[in-house]
């Protein structure tokens, strides 16, 4: 088992959490030398360039691994500081910041978009009847509630491809180099793919959430996630662009999917975007990341920075659809569902994989995930830059973490 393990990492400037041998937070390490070997294995067969892996429990870290090459032919090792566009996993900070300001009375959670965004007051939604789009009055508005969870209409041109999908793509919905308010407008004037409230459509709803951030605090969403999360927790590293002096830091993807052959394309982390995607666009390390997951898991706090209350966490983490809400998504496995932010477990069973009763998630399209098991007082943070292979790993390297628990 490699001893740098169990030691912290010099980063740059991100302050480690406390570390621990294996053994003082309960982990195995027969089986952490199991899940170093199956994910040596991957590596080896060409399914990943290489992996961050970083287990934390009991407040301290217990395991944290970089294996693999950073980047596809590269002779840089995979490093612990290594630079992640980590897609998905900025929407649990949005969220949270968005959880703030519900703390601070500056919003409801049943108020309407169009309070925010005045655009969104005359959005349709689309149903498709003999391969065309019909159009047809909202019963409601979305409120915020709708775009934490989900439940707006909103959706994502990768999710499908259905007429509305087909017109997000049409207008560059994904385009880097518009600003978030007109982002927000385009959307705006996109159809709903379901009455608001009625589905769970995995969308652009945080996106959209950034820029009622952004309305609401009056500053840029870049800005308020610095000043009201990522500087409280010391999280240095994490923006929406890096410095050029880090690009011999940045993690790659294949060319090809080693899977498919098909081409993959990740956006440049050392471009600085218009857009400051609240969806998808945050750049991170694993100890950046893991310090925003210690604080999930003491309940909002940590070293002294309280960032959300514990009730307000509490209530995010929980389960908010309801049983007549219509979920046919990979994204939410049997035994889940989804809260303000985040999926959460519901039961022991029915799951792929193992876990615990109101542990929460999210992952990150690129083939980041993170989850925080209360239960057994652990987080996990894992790290890779191969889309096609994302939903793989995030079934594994549950397996294997869980293995390691004694």
């Amino acid at each position: 088992m490699p001893q740098t393990a169990l030691k912290p990492a010099a980063g740059p400037q991100t302050p480690p959490l406390p570390f621990a041998s294996p053994a003082a937070v309960g982990l195995s390490p027969a089986r952490l030398q199991r899940m170093h070997d199956a994910l040596q294995r991957e590596i080896d067969r060409g399914t990943t360039p290489g992996v961050v892996t970083l287990i934390a429990r009991r407040g301290q870290i217990g395991w944290f691994e970089a294996q693999g090459r950073q980047a596809p032919g590269s002779g840089t090792a995979m490093a612990r500081d290594s630079l992640f566009r980590i897609f998905s996993m900025t929407k649990p900070l949005v969220s949270i910041g968005i959880g703030q300001l519900l703390e601070d009375g500056q919003l409801l959670l049943t108020d309407p978009l169009e309070k925010f965004i005045p655009e969104f007051a005359a959005q349709q939604v689309g149903i498709e009847k003999d391969g065309r789009l019909e159009l047809v009055p909202r019963v409601r508005s979305i409120t915020i509630q709708d775009l934490l969870r989900h439940t707006s209409g909103i959706t994502y041109e990768i999710t499908g491809n259905g007429l509305v999908q087909q017109m997000y793509r049409k207008v560059r919905a994904f385009a880097r180099n518009i600003s978030n308010a007109e982002h927000a407008r385009l959307i705006a004037e996109l159809p709903l793919v379901c009455q608001p409230g009625t589905e769970w459509n995995y969308s652009r709803s945080t996106d959209i959430l950034g820029r009622v951030i952004e309305v609401v605090a009056e500053q840029t969403l870049g800005t308020f996630l610095s000043q009201r999360i990522l500087a409280p927790l010391q999280m240095t590293e994490t923006a929406f662009s890096t410095a050029a002096a880090n690009a011999g830091r940045l993690a790659q993807p294949f060319a090809t999917d080693p899977w498919t052959g098909d081409k993959v394309a990740l956006f440049d982390p050392l471009e600085i975007p218009a857009m400051e995607s609240g969806g998808g666009g945050l750049v991170s390390t694993a100890m950046d990341y893991a310090r925003f997951c210690q604080m999930l898991l003491n309940g909002g706090t940590l070293d002294g920075q309280s960032i959300i209350a514990r009730k307000t966490l509490q209530f995010m983490a929980a389960d908010h659809l309801a049983a007549d809400v219509k979920v046919e998504s990979m994204l939410i496995p049997a035994g889940h569902s989804f809260g303000l932010g985040f999926a959460v477990r519901t039961q022991q069973g029915l799951a792929p994989f193992a876990g615990s009763v109101g542990q929460f998630f999210w992952s990150g399209m690129a083939g980041t995930f993170f989850w925080i098991d209360p239960a057994e007082e652990l987080f996990a943070v894992f790290l890779s830059q191969g889309p096609g292979q994302r939903e793989y790993f995030r079934t594994l390297i549950r397996s294997l973490v869980y293995a390691t628990l004694e």
